[in-house]
């Protein structure tokens, strides 16, 4: 019951829903009550059991915490972190002096049956800085040595036909409010999903049109425009949809407990169902994609790389050069014409 039909292989979804369902019977048939509870998924993965390897990883939360880089980061860096312990346990070494080079390139392979090798990247990303953190130069040189690329495919843009529909359809009651609204939120502004969940009702200027953040990834503040339609129906929502909760996060769970969205897949989930609705099955859309849509709108309409970088709210400008890849007048200005000579 915990295969996927799709892929054939055991899937971390099933198995929270079955085990979902086994908890709610369980706790039914001992308390007489439904617990509906909200439950994180997965738990933060497996955890060493050695004195050396719990301390050290507990030493590299708080390191974390002291830097005060975001949760997201702080769970991606902490759950590769434990996964190579546990590894390094598994093959009988229970101190980090007895880790070699070797492990470390042993570990990246074992992940290639669970991760496809365009992520892997991303995993090296977020294990780097823990192997830096240990001050072991021989480990951090033998992650170098895992040849591990990032990919660099083409993004995807929106065709006008299809942002007409999402939008037209946004406008629509077949939209609930709160999933238009976030949708529209997402398409205009290219938020990321962490800062549309932390959205707060103070942090909306209805005079101004405006909505007043500070980035979760970045901590910097960040002040965006919203559209008439958006407005509308952000006012739709919190006027006549949304639950009455003292959580004072703009877009709450329909069903209780009303609280905040809990995660990304809770954005994406809403966008993808939207989509659908307004009759765009071909497009796998989230809020990645349409950050590189919004991306790619401002640099049509000849925004500087810095004011859009700042806007994506990148750490680096040179994150946003990726997003030349879709502005396909300017990369036709840099066609050099064919010599007279070459010409058949």
């Amino acid at each position: 019951m915990t295969i996927s039909p799709r892929t054939g292989r055991f899937s971390a979804q099933r198995s929270f829903d079955y085990s979902r369902l086994i908890g709610v019977f369980d706790a039914y048939m001992l308390t007489g009550r439904v617990e509906l509870s909200c439950r994180k998924r997965g738990g933060g993965g497996s955890r060493p059991v050695s004195r050396e390897f719990t301390a050290l990883a507990a030493a590299w939360d708080a390191d974390m915490a002291d830097r005060d880089l975001a949760l997201a980061t702080r769970d991606a860096y902490g759950r590769v972190c434990r996964a190579y312990l546990v590894f390094l346990e598994a093959r009988g070494i229970a101190c980090l002096g007895g880790a070699d080079g070797s492990s470390v390139l042993g570990f990246l392979d074992s992940l290639t049956g669970t991760w496809a090798t365009s992520s892997l990247f991303w995993v090296l990303s977020n294990f780097r800085p823990f192997l830096k953190f240990t001050g072991r130069n021989d480990l951090v040189d033998a992650a170098g040595l895992a040849g591990v690329r990032r990919s660099h495919a083409i993004l995807p843009v929106l065709s006008d036909e299809v942002e007409r529909l999402v939008v037209h359809a946004c406008a629509t009651p077949a939209i609930a409010a709160r999933d238009a609204a976030i949708t529209l939120l997402a398409m205009t502004t290219g938020l990321r999903a962490c800062d549309i969940i932390n959205l707060g009702l103070a942090d909306i200027d209805w005079r101004a049109r405006t909505a007043d953040i500070v980035q979760q990834k970045t901590h910097n503040p960040l002040t965006v425009p919203l559209t008439d339609l958006l407005v509308g129906r952000l006012a739709d929502y919190v006027l006549d949809q949304r639950p009455d909760s003292p959580d004072d996060h703009v877009f709450l769970r329909c069903v209780a407990p009303h609280t905040r969205l809990s995660d990304h897949a809770s954005i994406h989930r809403v966008i993808a169902t939207v989509f659908g609705k307004a009759g765009v099955t071909d497009v796998r859309a989230g809020t990645r994609l349409l950050r590189h849509n919004a991306a790619s709108r401002l640099l049509r309409a000849a925004v500087p790389l810095p004011t859009i970088s700042a806007v994506l709210g990148h750490t680096s400008p040179e994150s946003t050069d990726l997003y030349l890849s879709v502005d396909e007048d300017r990369l036709l200005d840099c066609v050099l014409d064919v010599p007279v000579g070459m010409r058949s």
